[in-house]
């Protein structure tokens, strides 16, 4: 099964529709969410769980290692590409201390900003790229990919290991820049994409729609926007809403349909 990539600008609700979509998924199979953000810190509460003790690139040694491997490829003294592990990691197959959660729904960390003036997020980008193409999901699991605010991470390459894109757009015109954007670029990179608009209600979604389509792009689903989960996001429990259940399960077939075309 798929590993899909959510991606938006910064508060459009990639994290709430990550949580969502894994909280449905679970019920049908495996879900490992993968938290490629190195700025969220909330995603295991959405998730209803703990975050893991340690972040994959705290297994690779840290930040300061995984930069050394990196500088070494470029001067052509390392390997071709980063490696993460030699052989095909599943989601079943998470080691303990970097895997939070049931076995059913997990959740790992590519890692985080942890310290004023440490240097950008690019080894977290190498890390995210790396670990996703080494990840594969046996049938009736899933892999959900919640990614930094912008399009970095399709500058990082880390869009070369997801098998699709999702673009989450809120009613903002920043948002449906960026969503053209994300689009054009899931399309140059060869994979399968849909926009899914979040956070809206019946005055403002035909003015979105417009824009949207303006840009060539259909919304493939409507998530309004529910108070419960504002709630739940505010208190740091777990998001769910069961009124949003059917939008859910739209946005999944339509991610499955997708992947068939």
């Amino acid at each position: 099964m798929p590993k899909v990539m959510v991606c938006g600008r910064g508060g459009s609700g990639k994290s709430t529709l990550v949580a969502l979509l894994a909280r449905e998924l679970a019920t049908r199979g495996k879900v490992l969410v993968v938290d490629a953000d190195e700025s969220n810190l909330g995603l295991g509460g959405m998730l209803g769980m703990e975050p893991p003790e340690k972040t994959i690139m705290g297994l690779l040694g840290g930040k300061r290692a995984v930069g050394e491997r990196l500088m070494a490829r470029l001067r052509g003294a390392g390997d071709e590409e980063l490696r993460l592990f030699d052989d095909s990691l599943t989601p079943a197959d998470m080691p303990a201390d970097v895997a939070s959660g049931d076995g059913t729904l997990s959740m790992v960390r590519v890692g985080k900003i942890e310290h004023s003036m440490e240097g950008c997020a690019c080894p977290m980008g190498a890390v995210a790229r790396s670990f996703l193409k080494g990840v594969s999901a046996r049938d009736g699991e899933w892999v959900l990919v919640d990614t930094e605010a912008g399009i970095e991470h399709f500058g990082r390459g880390v869009v070369e290991g997801a098998d699709y894109v999702l673009v989450v757009v809120d009613p903002s015109q920043e948002a449906v820049i960026l969503a053209e954007k994300a689009c054009r670029l899931a399309e140059e990179a060869g994979k399968p994409r849909c926009v899914v608009v979040n956070k809206v209600d019946a005055g403002v979604r035909q003015v979105l729609d417009e824009k949207l389509a303006r840009l060539g792009l259909d919304a493939i689903a409507e998530v309004p926007y529910s108070e419960s989960v504002a709630r739940a996001n505010l208190e740091g429990e777990t998001v769910a809403d069961e009124k949003l259940d059917a939008t859910v399960r739209g946005i999944i077939a339509a991610v499955e349909a997708g992947l068939r075309a």
